[in-house]
């Protein structure tokens, strides 16, 4: 399971991540999960997608999530009892006075546990908007069911659904859930709103409901409750009656709580009208009871199923262990302390787990007599095996499956023989019987591991961790059956004591085909458990009660000498090894010992190892978040690169106009410097009128200057543009990446402001050198030089010169040209050869000049770019801190976190080898 160092907001729901289960191959193929707008949604850690367009951020790993620590790879939701249901309608939520919301909210967080919505007479709209309002009201502190309606009860994440008599079957509606709900590992209830008491039987024994709402019509209807259904129907029922407005219907609803039913469904004027004092007088010490159990069993000592101080009159209980030793005794408080460190260890260190209840049920227990529990398929004769041990017919035995809920047998002093029972937390009853057995261990009956009915599979496989003994019952018609086989791998990760029974071995013709059976049960276990010795008895438990009951009503009859091979003489060889567990000077008595204290160690042993596992993986996920954070901060330096590289072009574009300027800056001074250009010399040179510019000037400024510097502005404003732009741009899909990584960072609003103000920046130094270039003062120059070359060369010939000069003009030969310079001046000729020089001089004034301006148009536009990329990394590393930080400051915790369970680990080794060694010394 993914899971990120930054929790997914509005997640309420069961994490990823959070509950530790361990992967079954036949787990339902993964599905998109519908989700209700307003309810609760989920993350997994399972984590946020990255952005579709940013390369920067690498997917979510795809891992499936380990779903329980239980073969069937789900939780059974609890129903705590006595309770309230809560029935209202679509109507009833949108109220005009909204009043209703309130009384829900004040009632889910103190009285209510489970809200039923009807649809009333509004619309399939109507009811999927009501159920997704009333969802974010109650949030995850009540069960809501839909009525009837599986698509929107799965459509908004209901936990469940109310059918009918006539709905769905049971079946069919919860795995319709399922589907929709593929990531959740609680199973969604289905109840059922029944009228009569076959209806309620066959709901709750053959159908699987997880409750029953029980509508009582009449008087009749009430008797029929009164004395069938209460006794014969173990899952939680909840009454309708007419109302509770009046004392009359309190005073029924009250006499129904005391027979055995689970609570009363209430309507919302009925709850408001109900007073403390109303709920006090009508649940008596179970409402006190119920309102100081929270969801989270903060005080998980509270109703718990092997209390003795249970409120039942009539019955006198033994407690504990009896005749232990101090040191033992001593032991027990140590034990506990290391455990209680462990429970908060791994509820820090995983929150949401939930199978923390089986470690603090067990740490509970500690004092409480030792917990044989009887596992094995439907009709493999688990109830027969107690019924011959116990010495009486308590439990109803049959070919169909019979016990439905983990029934507890404890003893109790009372002058009734037959069992009474009564019901605890959901899907657990308690039944108190005179059998002595009892006052030294209490024996569990399960459900079978075989049932088609999800539920009561998994009550049996949640209860097997607190087992002390496990007595697995086989039938020996069919031993070693393929769900035999996954029930015992699914028991050895508990690591728990198994002793194996073979019952209806008399179903072998003779002892040899008994041997044969037993030989290949031990060599198959022996390798399936990896164990050295296998312990097992063949029994026919039938034969060994009927042997019991006709010795105590005084029928025992000498068995004739050619009776056929019975295969039940070996009951009593069961009978003797369970016995000497209660004496504490043996060997099994001392294991009895051992095996107490072992429990609580080896739940907390798994659980710390499956929280271990889920920090080691969260905590690679969040230096995953860690390294991608700094991977991103880094990436900001090849985007700078990548830049450099682009603004290459853009100098190009710039300097191109720059040396095109020059160019024809250059041809404009060699053109004009010519000794043709007489005009040029007497008009604007030689009458010494300087006010005047030369046309070539004005044509250098106009045509030439001007355009270009107007060009080069326009090409670095769209140059600062990008800059920003691309800075903007960039920015924001930084922004983004870190915001849709992991959205429940919200970095500081000054942290946001500042990196707001970091992007702002302008980047126009190129702008502002060209701004400073003034076209004037370079066409001025530019005249400038023109006139200096000209006036050099023409103004110290005088008029003798320039007489000379115009006489080159018109005289035919290059000969006659130079002897009539050489007549008018004899320095003319010197002045005109260097003439030359002179107007390369001022090309290369041009040229120097125009390389300067280009030097440091450039070094503008790379400064600008430095700090583009300068701000740039700015604003990443400031909006990226607080998701650095935030990691690490994760990464510290979890490796924290894994110190710590790494010292309760050892603490545990310690207690297992003192464990070991208590009785070493005996």
């Amino acid at each position: 399971m993914v899971i990120s160092a930054f929790s997914p907001l509005a997640s309420t729901r069961f994490a990823p991540h959070f509950f530790l289960f361990h992967p079954k191959s036949t787990l339902p193929a993964s599905r998109r999960r519908s989700c209700c707008l307003g309810g609760q949604t989920f993350f997994s850690a399972q984590s946020a997608a990255s952005s579709g367009n940013n390369s920067l951020i690498s997917s979510s790993i795809n891992q499936n999530p380990p779903r329980s620590l239980f073969p069937g790879g789900y939780k059974r939701p609890e129903i705590k009892v006595p309770n309230l249901v809560l029935r209202l309608s679509s109507d009833d939520v949108f109220r005009d006075d909204k009043a209703v919301l309130d009384v829900i909210d004040e009632a889910v967080s103190d009285r209510v546990g489970i809200v039923v919505l009807t649809g009333g007479e509004g619309s399939g709209k109507k009811l999927y908007e009501a159920a997704c309002l009333l969802k974010s009201v109650i949030r995850d502190r009540a069960y809501l069911l839909i009525d009837e309606r599986v698509d929107i009860a799965a459509a908004v994440n209901a936990s469940g659904v109310l059918l009918s008599d006539q709905g769905l079957p049971t079946i069919v509606a919860r795995n319709t859930m399922m589907d929709a709900k593929t990531d959740s590992v609680v199973l969604p209830l289905v109840a059922r709103n029944v009228r009569t008491h076959n209806a309620a039987f066959d709901a709750s024994n053959s159908e699987g409901a997880d409750f029953l709402i029980y509508t009582i019509d009449g008087e009749g209807s009430l008797e029929k409750l009164l004395s069938s259904v209460s006794a014969r129907v173990k899952i939680p029922i909840f009454v309708m009656v007419d109302s509770l407005t009046d004392r009359t219907s309190l005073k029924i609803s009250s006499d129904l709580l005391r027979s055995g039913v689970s609570g009363i469904v209430v309507s919302v004027d009925e709850l408001s009208s109900l007073t403390e004092d109303d709920l006090s007088n009508l649940f008596y010490s179970e409402y006190a009871s119920y309102k100081k159990v929270d969801g989270d069993r903060q005080s998980f000592d509270n109703l718990r199923v092997t209390d003795t101080e249970n409120g039942f009159p009539g019955k006198k209980m033994i407690s504990g262990f009896t005749g232990l030793e101090e040191r033992e005794r001593q032991f027990i408080v140590k034990e506990r302390s290391v455990l209680l460190e462990a429970i908060d260890v791994i509820q820090r260190a995983a929150p949401l787990m939930k199978d923390i209840s089986l470690l603090k049920d067990a740490v509970s227990q500690l004092d409480d007599p030792f917990l044989l529990v009887i596992v094995g398929e439907f009709n493999s004769g688990k109830s027969s095996v107690i019924n011959a041990f116990l010495g009486q017919r308590y439990l109803k035995d049959g070919v169909v499956p019979t016990t439905n809920e983990i029934t507890f047998l404890r003893y109790s002093e009372s002058e009734f023989s037959e069992q009474r029972c009564e019901r605890h937390p959901d899907g657990q009853y308690i039944c108190y019987l005179p059998a002595p057995i009892l006052k030294e261990m209490i024996i569990v009956d399960t459900p079978g591991t075989n049932v088609i009915l999800q539920r009561q599979q998994q009550l049996t496989e949640e209860f097997v961790p607190r087992a002390d003994l496990l007595l697995f019952v086989m039938s020996a018609d069919r031993p070693l059956t393929e769900s035999e086989v996954a029930f015992l791998r699914y028991i050895q990760q508990w690591r728990k004591k198994i002793v194996f029974v073979l019952n209806k071995s008399d179903l072998y013709r003779n002892a040899e085909e008994l041997d044969e059976a037993i030989a290949f049960i031990k060599e198959n276990t022996r390798k399936m458990l990896n164990a050295e010795d296998v312990t097992l008895y063949p029994v026919s438990a039938r034969s060994a009660l009927e042997a019991k009951l006709s010795a105590f009503s005084g029928l025992e009859k000498e068995q004739p000498s050619n009776t056929p091979y019975l295969g039940a003489n070996n009951f009593s060889h069961l009978e003797k090894y369970l016995y000497s567990f209660l004496d504490a000077s043996t060997n099994n008595g001392i294991e009895r010992i051992r095996l107490k204290l072992e429990t609580p160690v080896k739940i907390a042993d798994r659980l710390l190892s499956a929280c271990q596992k889920l920090v080691r993986e969260e905590c690679q996920q969040v230096e995953r978040d860690l390294a991608l954070v700094n991977d991103l901060l880094s990436s900001v330096k090849e985007h700078a690169v990548k830049m450099e590289s682009e603004s290459i072009s853009w100098k190009r574009k710039v300097l191109s106009l720059i040396d095109n300027v020059q160019g024809r800056a250059v041809k404009l001074a060699e053109s004009t410097l010519q000794l043709s250009n007489l005009d040029l010399v007497t008009s604007y040179v030689l009458r010494g009128n300087k006010s005047v510019q030369m046309p070539v000037t004005s044509s250098l400024r106009d045509e030439v200057i001007d355009p270009a510097v107007s060009e080069a502005q326009k090409l670095l404003r769209e140059y600062a543009m990008w800059l920003e732009s691309n800075n903007a741009r960039k920015g924001n899909m930084y922004k983004d990446s870190f915001e849709k990584r992991w959205p429940s960072v919200v970095p500081s609003f000054q942290s946001q402001l500042e990196g707001s103000q970091v992007l702002r920046t302008k980047h126009e130094l190129g702008i502002k050198v060209i701004e400073d270039f003034s076209a004037a003062a370079a066409s001025k120059l530019f005249d400038q030089e023109i006139r200096e070359v000209l006036l050099g060369t023409f103004g110290g010939l005088g008029v003798a010169g320039l007489s000379a000069s115009l006489l080159t003009s018109v005289l035919p030969t290059i000969s006659e040209d130079l002897l009539a310079l050489g007549l008018c001046s004899a320095g003319g000729l010197l002045a005109i050869s260097n003439f030359s020089a002179r107007r390369q001089q001022v090309v290369s004034k041009v040229r120097r000049t125009a390389d300067a301006l280009a030097r440091q148009v450039e070094e503008a536009m790379q400064k600008d770019l430095l700090d583009a990329t300068d701000s740039l990394n700015n604003f990443v590393t400031l909006i990226g801190k607080p998701y650095q930080e935030t990691a690490q400051d994760r990464v510290n915790k979890l490796l924290g976190t894994l110190d710590e369970l790494a010292a309760i680990q050892k603490q545990l080794e310690t207690l297992q080898i003192e464990i070991q060694n208590l009785h070493v010394s005996r």
